[in-house]
């Protein structure tokens, strides 16, 4: 069994179930957290006793806030990884290569880099005081890509732009009335909810589901190679006076001031 300190795993009667586990951090995630989800993903991929997957986070309080901003402000970068790199895109291939269903069990905050992560799920269950929305540009970041592109074809453009635009935060009900999660239940029936849905996908069959999810993915994987040269922009914007002062703001909790960068 594998040794997880960001995550846990856990597989039970065909479901397996990925928890961001690091809820004093809003479950956020940091290098390390990334590298173990992607791995998480492919056990779960190659495992014949899993039907469907379930990714959550740990607690009441959050799914996920996405990167973790208090890493990025002490180290200027998300901490040490295994291969060196910052795997997102790997993590971002695993959620949609894996070739079983995969559940996004949303149990408070889907936020930013987390927002991403329900959007590429195949199924998003939302707890009834989950709260959902992107911080990009007010923290000096970006997810383009499947973040911007995707997120356009799953709630139309309007509501993807208005969403990433404005960064505001939206309501469960909101969410299912968009379209950006399939249902929402009282949180303290979120974990059923996810087990009935789990229990209808494992009694189908596994080759069916696998063609059909390579099937819906093939009509947007061009959002891929947009993503790549998007990840490569990102790497120079984080470095710049423009995305420091997002980040210094944010840990600072105060409001960012980027008009000094307009006019560029």
């Amino acid at each position: 069994m594998t040794d997880f300190e960001d995550i846990t795993y856990e597989v039970e009667n065909g479901l397996a179930t990925i928890t961001m586990n690091r809820p004093k951090r809003l479950n956020s995630f940091r290098a390390q957290t990334v590298d173990e989800l992607a791995l998480a993903f492919k056990k779960a991929w190659a495992s014949s006793d899993v039907g469907a997957v379930c990714l959550t986070g740990a607690g009441d309080k959050s799914f996920c806030t996405g990167g973790d901003q208090k890493q990025r402000e002490e180290t200027g970068d998300y901490g040490p990884s295994n291969s060196g790199l910052f795997e997102i895109d790997t993590l971002h291939r695993a959620i949609r290569d894996t070739p079983k269903p995969v559940i996004a069990a949303v149990n408070g905050f889907a936020i930013g880099g987390g927002h991403v992560l329900h959007v590429l799920c195949d199924l998003t269950i939302a707890a009834d005081h989950a709260k959902f929305g992107q911080v990009g540009p007010r923290v000096g970041s970006f997810d383009a890509g499947f973040g911007s592109s995707y997120l356009a074809r799953v709630v139309g453009e309007k509501r993807a732009r208005e969403i990433w635009f404005l960064c505001r935060q939206y309501t469960a009900q909101q969410a299912l009335e968009w379209g950006l999660v399939n249902a929402v239940v009282p949180a303290d029936q979120l974990k059923a909810e996810v087990r009935k849905w789990a229990d209808e996908i494992v009694s189908l069959s596994p080759t069916a589901l696998k063609v059909l999810k390579q099937s819906f993915n093939q009509d947007t994987e061009q959002f891929a190679a947009i993503g790549q040269a998007a990840f490569t922009t990102l790497k120079m914007f984080t470095e710049s006076d423009e995305a420091k002062e997002g980040i210094h703001a944010f840990n600072e909790k105060r409001k960012p001031d980027f008009s000094p960068y307009r006019g560029n």
